[in-house]
């Protein structure tokens, strides 16, 4: 047994790798549960007693022999792991820094502003049921109003789609929250359509929800004026009758861009005026869908598209820039 130790020490100090299985491999052979060394100190019971102070040196030297070995192993496989991580082809310092998208720029800012009255951030997921997206909000199958929404579905029976707003965060958090409730919920949603400078088939939407007693139509007129100023600068808007199935009643909101360019010419199309929002007092049946006392409680509910607030800021006339990741794009942001 002895002569086989030796053998075993010579096997031990020649082994060399840097893969990983053979790591293993080998501390399993040698160290394992059932490997050479619980082998050994098994036997040695077994062994005459002249022989065992010879016979158990030998074992931990061989013990000794493979812990070396596995820490030398290991400390060469972590080296060539990072040297096969280095990128040389990498640009020398300095190395240029980077910027943050506009979106997200303008959906932090917009996030600022509504914090400070109160709003929180509420998320939820991309990939929707029916429920959440459509027959919550008051849009029953075989509705009209569903035809305003072209949508991306994954699955039938049940229906699993991409959700076509982020209204169904809305619908999430008032299941498992009573009023009063003020939350925004922004992030990315997906309707079929034709990808154009003015539409595409992603974008961005940040949407409020205010639940609470004697809310009135009142208190989102002066919502929306306070958020208009801060974000534009423009206090003037005006509120336009308009239709959305979760809301009753609804509107759309412009405000007063003014007309000292060219370009304020151009995107009000000469009226000085310019849509940025929809929104309304948050319809009965919606709060009844949820478990809400519509009788005891009111709210209103507003949308805006970030794209669309981000081309205003910044002058931007495609949509599709925000999804090509144009260098020369970005790096007009890196200041701000």
């Amino acid at each position: 047994m002895i002569e086989k130790i030796e053998e075993l020490l010579v096997e031990v100090n020649s082994f060399s790798t840097t893969s990983k299985e053979e790591i293993e491999n080998f501390r399993i052979k040698f160290n394992g549960k059932k490997g050479i060394l619980n082998d050994f100190f098994e036997k040695f019971k077994e062994v005459p007693n002249d022989q065992k102070k010879e016979f158990g040196q030998k074992i931990n030297t061989l013990k000794q022999a493979v812990n070396v070995k596995l820490e030398d192993l290991k400390n060469a496989s972590a080296s060539s792991i990072i040297v096969e991580k280095e990128d040389l082809t990498r640009p020398a310092f300095p190395l240029d820094l980077g910027s943050r998208h506009p979106i997200n720029l303008v959906k932090n800012r917009i996030i600022e502003i509504f914090k400070s009255i109160g709003f929180a951030v509420a998320d939820g997921p991309e990939i929707e049921d029916d429920w959440h997206n459509f027959t919550a909000l008051n849009l029953p199958e075989y509705h009209p109003a569903r035809d305003m929404q072209d949508t991306f579905f994954i699955e039938q029976n049940p229906d699993i789609l991409l959700r076509t707003h982020t209204s169904s965060v809305q619908i999430r958090y008032m299941e498992e929250n009573q009023p009063p409730i003020r939350i925004l919920s922004p992030g990315r949603v997906f309707r079929n359509e034709a990808v154009s400078s003015r539409s595409h088939c992603i974008f961005h939407q940040i949407e409020g929800l205010y639940i609470d007693e004697n809310v009135s139509f009142a208190d989102l007129k002066q919502t929306i004026q306070f958020f208009t100023t801060e974000l534009f600068g423009k206090s003037r808007i005006r509120l336009r009758p308009s239709y959305f199935p979760f809301t009753e009643p609804s509107a759309e909101i412009d405000v007063y861009w003014g007309l000292n360019s060219e370009t304020d010419y151009r995107i009000t199309k000469g009226t000085g005026w310019l849509e940025i929002m929809g929104c309304g007092m948050v319809d009965p049946a919606v709060l009844k869908n949820v478990n809400i006392d519509a009788d005891k409680y009111s709210g209103y509910a507003f949308g805006m598209g970030i794209e669309r607030i981000v081309m205003l800021l910044y002058q931007m006339s495609d949509i599709r820039m925000f999804f090509e990741n144009d260098i020369r794009t970005l790096e007009q942001f890196k200041t701000l």
